[in-house]
């Protein structure tokens, strides 16, 4: 039974949970953290049980850091509630997807995520110092819309998959409508949200949710988010991205090599 966990595994996945909430609300990518995670603590569980587990905890920690950052920093929320609108309806369709995804393309699929935001994280490590939006106030509209296709992008993306997606949505905001790093964590964390929330309703239903798992991952990540929402507020994100590519680069290793003895395991069944 999955949900049968010894003490050794619960200490493992609550510290995971803290560390997740951190890292997710200052750069965002918590779920790189988690996700892998529980793969490797929950090895008996299904890729859809992984991934609701993932939202539950998920969705405490970033309610906690968006509150904090809405508090702190005050974001302009003429962008972030159609944002995060957008990414609910993306996740809920991503969400119904996820049941279709394998137990022998997940590893891959993450495998192959957590290289690409690790090569991104280090590949740019002064983005969104600056604020300079694009499409401002000369093009409110298409500052909008262009703010709609990236929640439901990345929110169809959070529904299905998931690991990432804070980052996701902060190197969007950056890179595409040109906010400085702090005000599209605080964007972010709002979309996050939702894109949880949405994935929820239809993971709950479905009673696909591990929930001692989820809520022992989920507690600590509040801890986590508010204390990540504060650092991130104080000081920003450069002392915690050595900390997240450090964290990013074990879990790369862990499910490479995973990976790899179950594409080694195929061909010799072969």
């Amino acid at each position: 039974m999955v949900e049968n966990l010894d003490a050794s595994v619960l200490v493992f996945l609550a510290l995971a949970g803290l560390a997740a909430g951190f890292v997710d609300a200052v750069v965002g990518g918590g779920g790189l953290i988690q996700l892998p995670a529980l793969l490797v603590g929950l090895p008996g569980a299904s890729p859809v049980q992984l991934l609701a587990t993932n939202k539950l905890g998920s969705i405490m920690g970033t309610t906690t850091s968006s509150v904090t950052y809405v508090r702190r920093v005050r974001p302009d929320l003429r962008t972030a509630v159609p944002l995060a609108l957008a990414a609910f309806v993306g996740s809920l369709g991503g969400a119904a997807l996820a049941f279709l995804i394998s137990k022998e393309a997940f590893n891959p699929i993450i495998l192959t995520v957590l290289v690409a935001v690790g090569v991104y994280t280090l590949a740019r490590p002064s983005m969104g110092q600056m604020q300079a939006l694009r499409f401002g106030h000369r093009h409110p509209r298409r500052h909008l819309a262009t703010a709609l296709l990236i929640g439901a992008a990345v929110g169809a993306y959070d529904g299905v998959l998931g690991p990432g997606t804070g980052s996701f949505f902060v190197f969007a905001l950056v890179s595409v409508l040109g906010y400085g790093f702090l005000e599209a964590s605080a964007k972010a964390k709002i979309a996050n949200v939702a894109t949880n929330l949405a994935a929820l309703a239809v993971f709950v239903p479905q009673g696909a949710v591990l929930w001692k798992a989820g809520l022992v991952m989920g507690a600590c990540n509040v801890v986590g988010g508010y204390l990540g929402a504060r650092v991130a507020v104080a000081r920003g994100s450069g002392f915690v991205r050595v900390f997240f590519v450090v964290v990013l680069a074990a879990f790369v290793v862990k499910i490479g090599w995973d990976t790899w003895v179950q594409l080694a395991g195929r061909g010799g069944a072969a």
